[in-house]
């Protein structure tokens, strides 16, 4: 019925109220081609199918529910219509009249509804104040979810106070919508940054946020707080590419993790040289007085008051921004600190050179280059057929900041001699001369040249990096030949039966800091460290890899380390080429390794062939050998993975399309993922850092990194995508969400009823036992269940589970092995359903499924990789 009451708007034609039942026969019979017959014919029939709509809507109530409904179809049929049929819109006071009407239905309905219905009733061409005074009365009913999605809509966020909008969103944990309201608009992200940046600024009192919407439904305390802010805002950072210097309580803050970071490396696991710390110290405090003063404070705890005077010194730090004691230290331990540091410096590369591998090579054979002469006299020595060469390469760490890391430094071996090019200084040089694509030619022409074996260690990993600092080398991982990367070598090593005795050895190495009474354990080798140790007899040293490897110019120490990494992958080579039997290696080695590249297989549209400008000015070009093969395809019942905690949204997704998946709990360390994926053959999935560490313990292609700044769907496309998942209908919550079990239980829904009504009427104590038998699942095009918790469709049963009388378990019947079934978890009403025939329980966890709308909604979300058989047909493919 019209709201207003006028008559005179009602239509004289077909009513559409009998046009809805008609509708909604038809929908419950599934009869799809005859339902959006009758709906063409049906609006055709109308005076007026716009206000039939909303009549239709103001007298139904199946729309307002999550998912794809009758009202759903309804509208999007007309908006189809319409356009067929443009004479019947409506303009004028008309128009106004219908989008009143309308705007009422847009505060209740789910998200699919409102676009349809905002073209059909041209809400974009309405008064702005109107719609602005309409959003702002949902806004202060409490419906903020609702004001923001129809401000997003109909494009009001310019007119709207960004804070004020998005607080109570945050607070909800709504944050996927906070950055759909900012997402078109570069000021309002700007404004949303300041914001939350201020809400970090030390001795703010995050109380005085929240207090102002105490009450408020869906309130997420433990997810409002300073780390999740600062994630937020790291996230946006990077999503809409905003100068980080916009929020400074922000970085400050990431830049003391960093600081404590630093002090764990160099005083508790001291696997850090003084000379490194210092550095990385004085990069990340800068001339940040706030950060200055925190780092006064850190070395006060783990060292003492002559090293806080030292800094205090370097930062001319005033006397009142001192702690006590260290003002009176200032002058009297500079001479004694000097002297101690010299001695402790001495004795530790005494140290080095006794404990760890030594170049064999003299300092005057390694070559730092600089200038382009030098590095053509470089490419004449290394482009020679039959060349065997190191390579190896450098980069500042990023320490978890925005940004990838750029290569600093570019190592090259020789038998005789080592290469470092200084890439930064080569680079800059090009650009200026305007041949800024020489030097990446020469690297591409190295690595595809069959004739040259390189050799390296990681070098997918490497060549990655060398990827995101030139754009020309993207493709160079793909185009490699002749490569031996030296990480397969050690996997394989490990495998061996030889027993190596692996880490927890004692030595005698003094950090800088420690006297000679301090002496302990040293961290065990691991990576290439541990295989120089293997093969070699001592170990690489180390304590020059976190570097500041931009600085120039380098240290010494940095040049032999640098060297010594990129020469020892000679050494390993050619010891292991001369006697591979006594490392528990095939004596093919050279013919099973040599011009393999050791690089994952690229999609399709990545393999094109890539063309380079040479230095001669020729063309650099791909190999013309057939690119490496997508995977095979497989199911989500082949397919089992482990997510790492930050990933627990991916795995639920994952979790729903049929796929096998463990998830870590959030104090679970990450390493416990290579733990279960090695036990139970399951692929890794993880983000960011970890991803270095754990694509080490598992085998090649067993641990994927999806991209951390993706919203779940993405990423679970992704993984499909990557390992050629085919997902078909009969895989949508085959899988219960809850626990992961494949085994569900069916039983019909008077039995249901009489478990539910004897455990409602006689809790704790007696009520009727009986037995219920499991039945085959329904056919995949049936709607998934809806349970107190995610949805979940059947999967294929065991036969014959028995079902228990609640008179056990209270309110509760329980399956085999004494598992509680919960029905008490079935809400008032759901048992008066018609159309609701069967329930699906879960024979591990318990948790009891019927049937609802969650199915329809992931086949829509997931359609672009969903496998249809040709004459299967579902409710929820609109045409």
């Amino acid at each position: 019925m019209n709201q207003d009451g006028d008559s005179s708007d009602q239509p004289t034609g077909q009513d559409p109220l009998l046009l809805l039942k008609t509708l909604q026969l038809l929908w419950t019979k599934k009869e799809m081609k005859k339902l959006k017959e009758e709906i063409r014919r049906g609006f055709a029939g109308l005076e007026d199918p716009l206000a039939g709509l909303l009549d239709m809507l103001e007298s139904s109530s199946d729309w307002k529910g999550k998912g794809h409904s009758l009202g759903y179809y309804i509208s999007t049929e007309l908006q189809l219509w319409i356009k067929e049929h443009p004479a019947v819109q409506q303009s004028g006071i008309k128009l106004k009249k219908l989008q009143a009407r309308v705007l009422q239905i847009l505060a209740q309905c789910p998200a699919n509804l409102l676009d349809p219905l905002i073209s059909i009733y041209q809400l974009h061409t309405a008064d702005r104040n109107y719609l602005l005074e309409h959003v702002s009365h949902l806004y202060h009913e409490g419906r903020y979810k609702e004001a923001a999605m129809l401000s997003i809509k109909l494009k009001l966020q310019p007119d709207q106070d960004v804070e004020k909008m998005c607080t109570p969103l945050l607070l909800q944990d709504k944050t996927n919508l906070v950055e759909d309201y900012v997402g078109e608009y570069p000021e309002l992200q700007s404004k949303l940054l300041q914001i939350l940046d201020t809400w970090c600024e030390p001795g703010f009192n995050i109380s005085n946020i929240t207090r102002q919407y105490q009450g408020l439904s869906r309130y997420k305390p433990d997810k409002f707080n300073r780390k999740m802010l600062n994630k937020l805002v790291f996230r946006l950072l990077d999503r809409f590419n905003v100068d980080p210097a916009l929020c400074p309580n922000v970085i400050n803050q990431r830049h003391l993790r960093t600081l404590n970071y630093l002090f764990y490396k160099r005083f508790v696991e001291k696997t850090m040289t003084q000379e490194n710390w210092t550095d990385h110290v004085q990069s990340t405090v800068g001339e940040n007085r706030w950060l200055q003063g925190h780092l006064i404070q850190l070395i006060i705890s783990y060292c003492d008051l002559n090293a806080a005077a030292r800094w205090a010194q370097r930062y001319n730090l005033p006397k009142e921004m001192l702690p006590y004691g260290v003002a009176e230290e200032l002058q009297k331990l500079q001479i004694q600190e000097r002297v101690e540091e010299a001695a402790k410096a001495d004795n530790y590369e005494e140290s080095k050179k006794k404990d760890y591998y030594q170049l064999p090579i003299p300092r005057a054979n390694i070559h730092f280059l600089q200038t382009w002469e030098e590095t053509l006299q470089c490419w004449e020595k290394v482009l020679q057929p039959g060349q065997v060469v190191g390579i190896d390469m450098e980069w500042k760490p990023s320490f978890g900041m925005v940004g990838k890391p750029r290569v600093s430094l570019l190592q090259i071996a020789l038998k005789d001699e080592v290469f470092l090019l200084d890439l930064p200084r080569l680079l800059e040089q090009a650009e200026a001369e305007g041949e800024k694509e020489k030097l990446p030619c020469f690297i591409q022409m190295l690595y595809s040249d069959a004739a040259i074996t390189k050799l390296g260690y990681g070098m997918s990993g490497d060549l990655n990096t060398l990827a995101a600092t030139w754009s020309a080398l993207k493709d160079a991982d793909k185009q490699a030949r002749g490569v031996v990367d030296l990480l397969k070598v050690d996997k394989q090593l490990q495998k061996s039966s030889i027993d190596w005795k692996r880490g927890g050895w004692k030595v005698d190495v003094l950090s800088p800091e420690q006297s000679s009474e301090d002496r302990g354990f040293r961290q065990p080798e691991k990576g290439l460290s541990l295989l120089v140790q293997h093969v070699l007899g001592k170990p690489l040293d180390k304590t020059e890899q976190l570097s500041n490897w931009e600085k120039r110019p380098l240290r010494e120490e940095q040049i032999l380390y640098a060297a010594s990494d990129a020469y020892c992958l000679l050494e390993i080579y050619e010891k292991l080429c001369k006697d591979p039997a006594s490392f528990g290696l095939s004596s093919d080695l050279t013919e099973s390794l040599v011009g393999k590249p050791s690089v994952k297989p690229r999609s399709k549209k990545q393999l094109n062939k890539q063309e380079v400008p040479s230095p001669s000015g020729q063309q650099c070009q791909g190999s013309d050998k057939e690119s490496p093969r997508p995977p095979a395809p497989i199911s989500p019942k082949e397919f089992s993975v482990v997510c790492d905690n930050m990933l627990q949204g991916l795995g639920r997704y994952l979790r729903c399309l049929g796929v096998d998946v463990r998830m870590l709990e959030n104090e679970d360390d990450h390493r416990k993922a290579a733990e279960i994926a090695r036990q139970e053959g399951r692929v890794i999935l993880t983000s960011g850092l970890p991803y270095q560490t754990l694509q080490s313990q598992v085998a090649e292609g067993r641990c994927f990194s999806v991209n951390c700044s993706e919203k779940a769907r993405e990423q679970a496309l992704q993984v499909l995508k990557h390992f050629n998942v085919q997902v078909s209908l009969a895989d949508i919550f085959s899988r219960c969400q809850v626990c992961n079990c494949d085994k569900y239980l069916k039983v019909t829904r008077e039995r249901m009823r009489q478990l539910v009504e004897g455990s409602r009427q006689a809790p704790g104590h007696g009520g009727a036992g009986c037995l219920a038998r499991s039945e085959e699942k329904p056919s995949p095009g049936c709607d998934a269940a809806v349970p107190a918790c995610d949805a979940a469709q059947p999967g294929s049963p065991r036969h014959g589970e028995r079902l228990e009388g609640p008179e056990q378990h209270g309110a509760s019947a329980a399956l085999v092995g004494d598992t509680v079934l919960q029905v008490g978890a079935i809400p008032p009403g759901v048992l008066d359903k018609a159309e609701l025939t069967d329930f699906y329980c879960c024979t591990r966890c318990g948790k009891v499924f019927w049937e609802g709308s969650h199915f329809g909604r992931v086949v829509s979300q997931f359609q672009d990789v969903l496998v249809t058989a040709g004459d299967e047909q579902s409710i929820y493919e609109l045409s």
